[in-house]
């Protein structure tokens, strides 16, 4: 049997992403040192970024995977040790790619990131639901997908993606979002807190600090889509969120009945107000299909045409087109997925709400990214040659 180079042993190595960073371990400085043995048996020790790395079996199944698949390797023997503070900082820089800290990358010349908020005029819209299932489904179409729960007193996030009771791994002052099976990478205020339980009480300057930090403080890496799921109404956050991150784009999410669609008018045209473009309408519990006649049948639960309704003034009010994306019935089992922490989009894909929930992330995604709200990097001159 041919004894494997320590070349072939890198090479697999370098195949072995961080679960939380979405990098090579070669690449992070996290493979500390690698011997092969005339027979074949290859020694090796893994850094781990902090201690308590949620993700160690992880990292340590996959590392022994990729070196044991090697040709000629009889055994691997894995050491797990831990960075040195001047380790941390190193890869901390590395990630940075050298950027100043406290800079939000999704607000940069050239990001090119999309920035999806979800907003709506009052709550109990299924705002959080209709975001969580976008953010799935974008996933599935092989985006690279980040995930803010910006609804600081109501982060319902983390339940419903199945990590409530998950919380970051912090490396020094830079802070990794919480993977999820199914690929969409999460923070929330409810992981930042010493209890799960623990009551938020924050007004304003607190809520952009909190907001800043997760959009600065936390390694996001390259996002195809970054989504927010703003709280209701028009407050701090929507104003912070202006302030910070001009090109987003807005998803308005309101029900059929008069009342609902009245605030969300308000909830668009704040976005309007802090110069971002309101992309489109979602109208949820829209019908309920007749569980006696068949699904040809709706029962309009709450009214009808309200998300229309929205979409329309919308549009009539910013003098460009603001389309209702599509309309998603009433479903207990989207209600059930968000308990049960399985997403209705991943749950049971057939279903009427999760077909309609993947159409509009189709529409999104096939949607081109408008100019409004980002920064071109042109500088203007005093005299125009002639």
């Amino acid at each position: 049997m041919t004894t494997p180079s320590l070349e072939q042993v890198n090479a697999a190595l370098a195949r072995v992403q961080d679960p939380e960073i979405k990098r090579p371990i070669t690449e992070l400085g996290m493979v500390e040192s690698v011997e092969v043995t005339g027979d074949g048996e290859v020694t090796l020790t893994v850094l781990l970024t902090v201690a308590g790395c949620p993700l160690r079996d992880t990292i340590r199944r996959d590392v022994t995977a990729a070196v044991g698949a090697v040709p000629g390797v009889t055994g691997v023997d894995l050491t797990l040790g831990v960075m040195s503070s001047e380790q941390r900082s190193e890869l901390q820089q590395t990630l940075r790619g050298g950027q100043a800290q406290r800079e939000i990358p999704f607000a940069q010349t050239g990001s090119l990131t999309r920035v999806l908020a979800v907003a709506s005029g009052k709550g109990g819209v299924g705002k959080s639901s209709v975001t969580v299932n976008l953010a799935l489904a974008l996933a599935a179409r092989g985006r690279s997908v980040g995930l803010i729960d910006a609804d600081i007193y109501g982060h319902s996030v983390p339940a419903m993606l199945g990590v409530a009771d998950s919380r970051p791994t912090q490396v020094d002052e830079m802070i990794m979002p919480v993977p999820t099976p199914s690929g969409v990478s999460v923070i929330s205020i409810g992981m930042l807190k010493p209890r799960r339980d623990q009551v938020v009480a924050w007004r304003g300057p607190m809520l952009d600090r909190a907001l800043v930090q997760m959009l600065a403080d936390v390694y996001w890496g390259d996002l195809d889509v970054l989504l927010l799921d703003l709280p209701p109404g028009t407050g701090d956050i929507a104003l912070s969120l202006g302030q910070h991150l001009p090109n987003a784009e807005v998803i308005v999410v309101t029900t059929p009945q008069e009342a609902a669609a009245e605030v969300a008018e308000r909830a668009g045209t704040m976005a309007s107000m802090m110069h971002q473009r309101v992309v489109g309408v979602i109208e949820n519990m829209s019908y309920l299909p007749c569980p006696h006649c068949g699904p040809e049948h709706r029962l309009e639960v709450f009214g009808s045409g309200g998300g229309q309704r929205v979409a329309a003034t919308l549009a009539d009010r910013f003098g460009y087109d603001v389309p209702l994306l599509g309309e998603i019935p009433l479903d207990i089992g989207l209600r059930e997925g968000g308990d049960a922490g399985t997403p209705i989009v991943v749950a049971d894909p057939a279903s009427a709400s999760a077909t309609a929930l993947v159409s509009i992330a189709a529409t999104l995604d096939g949607r081109g990214r408008g100019l409004a709200g980002m920064q071109l990097g042109l500088t203007p001159t005093s005299q125009m040659g002639g």
